[in-house]
């Protein structure tokens, strides 16, 4: 009997791929908009965003037409050489955010490492390389951005952790205050807090942390890796505290499933950073560029910002509804499009039934579901998802009684 599309992949990935996901049994061989199919011809609602990377939905046309069109024209030359796409993206960055330059690079993990590195080379003159970072982050795998990661179950096996971090609870400015010592170079953190469980910080602490930052005369930088790029409602998470860090990093959602990430820092700061002491093969493509700036342009020119507010604002409401309706939901909490529902068990549980009924979502911390659907997501697909995310509360808890 001949195998399905979907067993033979299965087996091919058995035979050939390392094994360091634990991967749903589903093959997607097609997407457009907020929409998935399989290989079998199943339609899937997709809240999942490919891990909040694909904001503007899959196969976007204004991306899928400037990545065309640069790669007829150049994909890749090296950074020892110019290429006019660059500039084009990074002006249209500081324009959107501060007056600074930025760095190009492929991953969020790369980013954040860009954005340890700086910390480390500003303080190397005074004395300062240690970094405050929060219990619960998370900013990458890699040795460095492990060790930076305040969920000790990433970090398991990989052990000596590299040094020069120092953890503190998560908007508490006082052990915030309490960490900084002559050796402290700066405070690393994410505005939201992604795979620690959706937890936003709040603007009054970020306003502490840009003023204690100041006093103590050390640096104030975020991770916008998850949240950034128009996820939370404003283009950078940051932005809604009304403060300004010394630098902040960004990836996922940049390109909209294009490899590639971002550091920007304050102008003050943009010689930190020499020739020579930082780098990237693949960093700021002409063909990655060209796709990040389709995006940016795109969120902009369509609205996509307050979109992500007001259909945010709906699914909290309502998200926030089934809290009093059903035993197994504690709680919801978020930004804009970046929400979690908090349970009284594992999320997982929860995930194969909103697949059965055609809703892609994600897990964070444990026992949280993470809904990041595309900014494009309409009244009519949130109102399908809530269908489906209530049919499988039904089937894991009772209703409250009253």
């Amino acid at each position: 009997m001949k195998k399905d599309k979907t067993s033979a992949v299965k087996e091919m990935y058995a035979k050939y791929v390392m094994e360091t996901y634990a991967r749903a049994d589903l093959l997607f061989v097609r997407g457009a908009g907020c929409k998935l199919w399989d290989a079998r011809g199943k339609r899937y609602l997709d809240f999942s965003s490919g891990i909040a990377v694909c904001s503007l939905g899959h196969c976007h046309p204004d991306v899928t037409s400037a990545i065309c069109e640069q790669a007829q024209t150049l994909v890749h030359t090296s950074n020892l050489f110019l290429n006019e796409q660059q500039p084009k993206l990074a002006k249209k960055l500081v324009e959107n955010t501060f007056d600074g330059v930025c760095f190009f690079c492929n991953s969020g993990a790369e980013a954040n490492e860009a954005l340890i590195k700086f910390a480390r080379k500003w303080g190397s003159d005074k004395g300062r390389y240690e970094i405050i970072v929060m219990n619960d982050s998370f900013h990458g795998r890699t040795l460095a951005t492990l060790a930076a990661t305040g969920r000790a179950k990433y970090r398991k096996g990989f052990q000596p952790d590299m040094p020069g971090f120092k953890f503190v609870d998560y908007n508490d400015l006082s052990q915030v205050r309490k960490a900084i010592t002559s050796k402290t170079a700066a405070v690393m953190l994410e505005a939201v807090q992604g795979e620690g469980g959706v937890i936003p910080a709040t603007d009054k602490y970020l306003q502490g942390l840009r003023r204690l930052c100041d006093q103590k005369g050390i640096l104030l930088l975020f991770d916008e890796v998850q949240c950034g790029f128009g996820r939370t409602g404003d283009l950078f998470a940051w932005q809604h505290s009304g403060i300004t860090p010394d630098a902040f990093s960004m990836a996922k959602a940049i390109a909209n499933g294009f490899p590639m990430g971002a550091m920007l820092c304050r102008r003050e700061h943009a010689g930190v950073l020499t020739p020579g002491t930082h780098a990237s093969t693949f960093g700021g493509t002409p063909l990655a560029c060209a796709a990040a700036c389709a995006v940016i342009d795109t969120i902009l020119h369509d609205k996509l910002l307050e979109n992500c507010r007001t259909q945010g604002e709906f699914l909290m409401k309502r998200l926030g509804a089934f809290a009093k309706k059903y035993s197994c939901v504690k709680g919801v909490r978020g930004r804009g499009l970046m929400i979690g529902v908090v349970l009284d068990r594992p999320a997982s549980e929860l995930l194969p039934l909103l697949r059965e009924k055609g809703l892609i979502a994600l897990s964070a911390g444990e026992t949280v579901l993470r809904l990041v659907p595309p900014l494009i997501v309409t009244r009519e697909e949130c109102e399908t998802a809530l269908e489906i995310i209530e049919s499988a509360l039904k089937k894991i808890s009772a209703p409250k009684k009253g």
